[in-house]
């Protein structure tokens, strides 16, 4: 090839590989702004407790009503098996969601029939009524603490799939061991910024006082509130039951807009969404709750 080609040659490529950038910029420009104004959307809100090294997820509106089971298992002195076997048969019937709808006339949590003698259709809406009802049932089952989920939970329920209720055993034992406080500083919520506007400190004490029962709220110099669960369970238990109680407050978190959750050294940030040691301590017997929009301690 002659000098002259080769330089038309080398001309030509350059040509190409400067069209080539150009189009490339161009390209990246388009990405970058529609980047901008079609943002990806935030990462899911879920909610975690392991056990022995396994994860098992809920979204925030499931882990606030098993952390209502929960709590009211606890505070009628059941064993963590009864609330497993609770969790288990509310996964199974409704997915632990309130529905509105079911077969037949069955609704609610538990999928409760108010033809079948359970209560009127409100009252099995009643998340507080329906898993009071359930654990009713559950306690007149003789031996149901060792008795395999799938017939405590069948004994209750006279569903027509009682083989069902087996698949939901081990996600239901790793929440009932987070919410009963026998697991400490399993159970974690990643939440979304939380809403000032939504938030209320009378709001939570009212949940607290709905799942938990007659239990005691103050608020503190900082604008936290505690929660004396000196009043929650025996006093042996002190230890255990004030995680039953942090635990609960995360998997509420989300519908409280709470922002941080304290028990002894360590605290759940809703930022980190994570457990980690803190400096600002609380004693045995309270629980710290910090609420979106009040000053942090």
């Amino acid at each position: 090839m002659s000098a002259r080609r080769r330089r038309r040659a080398r001309r030509a490529g350059l040509a190409v590989a400067a069209a080539v950038a150009v189009l490339l910029v161009g390209i990246a420009g388009v990405v970058l702004a529609l980047t901008r104004s079609h943002p990806a959307p935030p990462a899911a809100q879920r909610c975690v407790a392991e056990l022995d090294g396994t994860s098992w997820s809920l979204s925030p509106d499931q882990a606030q009503n098993a952390a209502l089971i929960a709590a009211t298992g606890v505070h009628r002195g059941l064993p963590a098996r009864a609330v497993t076997i609770a969790l288990a048969t509310a996964l199974q019937e409704s997915k632990l969601v309130n529905v509105t709808y079911g077969d037949r006339d069955s609704l609610g949590l538990f999928q409760q029939r108010p033809s079948q003698g359970w209560g009127t259709e409100e009252q099995v809406q009643d998340p507080v009524y329906a898993t009071g009802k359930f654990y009713d049932g559950l306690v007149t089952v003789d031996g149901y603490e060792t008795l395999p989920v799938t017939e405590a939970a069948q004994a209750v329920q006279r569903s027509g799939f009682p083989d069902a209720y087996a698949q939901h055993e081990t996600r239901s034992r790793a929440w009932a061991s987070a919410l009963t406080g026998w697991s400490p500083a399993t159970l974690t919520c990643r939440l979304h910024a939380p809403d000032p506007a939504a938030a209320s400190p009378d709001a939570v004490v009212a949940r607290v006082q709905r799942d938990l029962g007659a239990v005691p709220v103050v608020a503190d110099d900082a604008g936290g509130l505690v929660v004396d669960t000196s009043a929650f369970g025996a006093a042996q238990d002190r230890a255990r039951l004030d995680w039953a109680v942090a635990q609960w407050a995360v998997s509420v978190a989300e519908p409280l807009q709470l922002t941080s959750v304290t028990v002894a050294d360590r605290t759940w940030d809703r930022a980190a969404g994570a457990w980690e040691t803190t400096d600002a301590a609380v004693p045995a017997g309270a629980v710290r709750l910090t609420v979106a929009g009040q000053q942090a301690g």
